[in-house]
């Protein structure tokens, strides 16, 4: 079936990829197997956005507070999938594409697989057209004291925001214009937090393994509707 798409598309779309353990619950499966599933889904909403013509995609796979929180067993399982995303991606390159850069603080990652995210963004540096962020260990406020430390020395007649963002994990690209969270609940878990200023905000009630370009292509809509007045009338 041909999906008909809005005229006014957002360059940047930001998504808090969540409800994976509850896809799984709901279906008697481990939670790994939601995981699994929201993996591969992953790969098909970011194909679908590079199709329809976004620039960029950022997506929340692992925050620090679950790296912290979650069960060891769990954090392991999502690090099996994501050596296995990273190295299909590496194998499909050449024809998906697609430039694929990571965010948060990776230093406590695995070595096989900061050895895997440094050669997949070295690859794939060569392509343009869209972009896929992919937050790893990543906190809003971390990201911010990131930045914040590495300006300490700097004079105070330099900091200003265009200073301050090209400190963030973020530099060189737009913020995002929308950020969707699947999964029902409404709040940011410490996502891009300086970034979504003034992002469009779309929360929906559906688990993220269920996320379709059918539905993603209803929220683009809604967001095309939208006045976006960045604080003006």
């Amino acid at each position: 079936m041909r999906i008909k798409l809005p005229a006014n598309l957002p360059a940047h779309i930001a998504i808090i990829m969540d409800g994976n353990g509850r896809w799984a619950a709901r279906r008697g499966l481990p939670r790994k197997a939601g995981h699994a599933v929201g993996s591969e889904n992953f790969r098909t909403i970011a194909t679908f956005c590079r199709d329809i013509g976004i620039r960029y995609l950022t997506v929340y796979a692992l925050s620090t507070e679950n790296a912290r929180s979650r069960p060891p067993g769990e954090v392991e399982g999502i690090y099996t999938l994501l050596r296995k995303y990273l190295d299909e991606s590496l194998q499909k390159m050449a024809r998906d594409r697609i430039r694929l850069k990571f965010f948060g603080d990776l230093s406590p990652l695995p070595p096989d697989i900061r050895a895997l995210i440094d050669k997949t963004e070295e690859v794939s540096r060569q392509y343009t057209g869209f972009q896929t962020n992919i937050c790893l260990h990543y906190g809003g406020r971390d990201e911010i004291l990131r930045a914040v430390r590495s300006m300490i020395n700097a004079k105070p007649d330099t900091v200003d925001e265009a200073a301050f963002s090209a400190r963030l994990d973020t530099a060189g690209i737009p913020d995002p214009d929308l950020c969707i969270r699947t999964g029902g609940e409404s709040r940011l878990s410490n996502f891009l937090l300086w970034q979504l200023a003034y992002a469009e905000l779309y929360y929906t009630k559906t688990l993220w393994p269920g996320f379709s370009a059918k539905e993603l292509t209803s929220v683009l809509t809604d967001f095309s509707r939208r006045n976006r007045r960045y604080g003006g009338l």
